[in-house]
């Protein structure tokens, strides 16, 4: 649990300062997680559009909490 928020930020952020971003590691991983996918046949999806009415339907409620509180 994070309980100094401005302490946890300013970690973030020197932590992102310090990182370069590597570009060839970020494919690797890319890749390995879609061939984990197709492995455990999440990928190729059967039925794309299936529970998009409910993905709709929760984004929507999502979208106006703002507007609501």
């Amino acid at each position: 649990m994070i309980l100094n928020c401005k302490k946890w930020k300013l970690f973030e952020n020197n932590l992102k300062k310090r990182e370069k971003v590597n570009i060839s590691n970020n494919f690797k991983i890319i890749n390995a997680l879609y061939k984990e996918a197709i492995e455990l046949k999440i990928l190729p999806m059967k039925n794309p559009l299936e529970g998009l009415d409910i993905k709709i339907k929760i984004a929507k409620v999502v979208n106006n909490v703002s507007t609501i509180a």
